[in-house]
């Protein structure tokens, strides 16, 4: 059986000194799927991605990529690989105006990026309309789309999103899954934590449930909806 296009085998680490946060968890995504992380607070799942992202040392387990490990490699080189992460917070520089954000995102190119951010404007339309408008300016939803149209910005294989939702209304929710849906249908793997665990599987292909750091169900997003000790004890009955 193929391995998936990213994969996290049995993770086990913390940051720094300080203790495991990560116990032999396992994630991964195959080339253009949703990969969703979900789980109570303090369940390790922001950690879970920083780790398949290099943020953090692994004191067990490794990280492929395309069938390649890149273990040991450093946040800024699996960039290079192909690799995007959007943070929770922090995520955009709210002083340059938008278009000057998404110019940011394609710092490691050398290659005309107009095509691309065309791409981007034509998936987030809003940003377009206010492309010469500084990003602090813009209200939470529209920060996220430039904080992930941005990543896309680097043309990557693999796009991973921190809570992309969080703090957002239930519309522009919406809309933000719906665009990353657009995206993985453009080939993109996407892997995704998220605080709301029903509508993100919903749009999973795959889901984990992560609990102490520990994978605790696997399954399709349908799946996991559908069953019966993950909706009674992950997503309110």
């Amino acid at each position: 059986m193929a391995e998936p296009f990213l994969i996290g085998e049995r993770m086990t680490g913390g940051y720094g000194k300080g203790p495991d946060i990560l116990h032999e968890c396992t994630i991964a995504v195959e080339k253009g799927e949703i990969a969703v992380i979900v789980g109570p607070n303090g369940a390790g799942k922001s950690t879970a991605m920083k780790a398949v992202f290099g943020m953090l040392n692994l004191r067990g387990g490794a990280v492929r990529l395309a069938g390649k490990d890149i273990t040991r490699l450093s946040p800024q080189a699996r960039v290079a690989r192909g690799m995007a992460f959007v943070p929770q917070t922090s995520n955009i520089f709210t002083s340059l105006t938008v278009e000057e954000n998404l110019e940011m995102g394609a710092f490691l190119r050398h290659d005309d990026i107009s095509a691309t951010m065309e791409q981007v404007y034509t998936l987030f339309p809003i940003l377009h309309e206010k492309r010469h408008q500084a990003a602090g300016e813009l209200s939470g939803g529209q920060r996220q789309q430039v904080a992930v149209g941005r990543a896309l910005m680097t043309e990557p294989t693999v796009l991973m999103l921190d809570e992309p939702t969080a703090g957002v209304s239930p519309i522009v929710m919406d809309e933000l899954f719906d665009r990353i849906i657009e995206v993985a249908r453009t080939g993109i793997s996407i892997l995704m934590v998220e605080q709301n665990a029903r509508q993100a599987l919903a749009i999973a292909d795959k889901g984990y449930v992560l609990v102490q750091g520990r994978n605790a169900h696997t399954g399709s997003g349908r799946d996991l909806l559908n069953d019966p000790e993950v909706r009674r004890s992950f997503l309110g009955g």
